[in-house]
C-alpha cells in the first residue's frame, strides 16, 4: 500500500500522556534548546518549532514565556538526553527517549518499569536498529498545493514522503535533514503546526487482546515518568 500508508499506520507508534506530563516535557525540551542556542526565537530554529509544538499542544503561552526565562537563568537545571531500550512482554521492543538531570535517578526507574511488567531492559544499540529515525513537520495545507510536486521540490533535502491527513500536511524526511527541511518550510511561507522526531518501527509484531493490555500497562508506567519525552515500540 505505499510508504504513506506504513506512515499513518507508525503515528500510532507514538505514546502521549496526559496535558500535564506534555506540558512537563515540552518545557525540557525547551530548556535544553535555550541552553544550547539561546533564547531568541529568530536566532533559535530549534526553540521556533518547540513554541509552535506547545501551541499545538495547547500550552499556554506563559508557561512556555516561563520556560525560556527559566532556561536562560542559572536556577535551570542541566538536562541531558539518554536513550533506554529493551523488550517488554511478547517481545515487542521499546525504544525511551528521556531528558534528565539525573541519570543514576533515570535509569533505575525504567529498569524497575520493565521488570514489574515482564519486560527487560537491554543494552545501548540492542533494539535501536529496528527503528527508522525520522523528522515530521504538520503545517497547514495552501490553496492549490500539489503534493508530488512539493514532494519532488523536497526530495533533495532528505524528504521521504508527503500526505494529507485531516487537513493538515505530513512530511517525513531524515532525522540529520531536520534544519534544511524546516528553513524551506519557513522560507516558502508554509504554517508549521510542530516538527519533531519519530521512530518509526521497521516491522510490528501483532497481538492479541490479552498481550496488548499487558503491554500497554508498561508502556504507560514509562510514559508516566516525568523524565521520559518519548516512547516508541514496535507493537503492531
Amino acid at each position: 500500500m505505499g510508504r504513506a500508508y506504513e506512515y499513518r499506520k507508525a503515528r500510532k507508534m507514538k505514546r502521549w500522556g496526559s496535558m500535564a506530563i506534555t506540558f512537563t516535557k515540552l518545557g525540557k525540551e525547551i530548556a535544553m534548546s535555550v541552553k544550547t542556542n539561546g533564547p531568541d526565537p529568530a536566532a533559535n530554529s530549534r526553540l521556533r518549532v518547540l513554541i509552535q509544538n506547545a501551541k499545538a499542544a495547547n500550552m499556554p503561552k506563559e508557561n512556555v514565556e516561563r520556560a525560556i526565562k527559566k532556561a536562560s537563568t542559572k536556577e535551570q537545571e542541566d538536562y541531558k538526553e539518554v536513550i533506554y531500550e529493551g523488550y517488554g512482554p511478547f517481545g515487542i521492543a521499546v525504544l525511551i527517549e528521556t531528558a534528565t538531570d539525573n541519570s543514576t535517578r533515570t535509569v533505575a526507574n525504567i529498569r524497575m518499569y520493565f521488570n514489574k511488567y515482564g519486560g527487560s531492559m537491554g543494552t545501548s544499540g540492542s533494539v535501536a536498529f529496528l527503528f527508522e529515525h525520522k523528522s515530521v513537520f504538520k503545517v497547514k495545507p495552501k490553496e492549490g498545493l500539489d503534493l508530488e510536486e512539493l514532494e519532488l521540490e523536497m526530495i533533495d533535502l532528505g524528504v521521504s514522503v508527503i500526505f494529507a491527513e485531516d487537513e493538515t500536511i505530513i512530511i517525513y524526511g531524515e532525522f540529520e535533514s531536520f534544519g534544511s527541511i524546516q528553513k524551506y518550510l519557513e522560507e516558502n511561507k508554509f504554517e508549521i503546526i510542530s516538527a519533531e522526531f519519530e521512530r518509526i518501527p521497521t516491522e510490528t509484531k501483532e497481538l492479541n487482546d490479552e498481550q496488548i493490555a499487558g503491554i500497554e500497562k508498561l508502556l504507560e508506567k514509562i510514559v508516566e515518568d516525568e523524565d521520559v519525552i518519548n516512547v516508541f515500540h514496535t507493537m503492531k
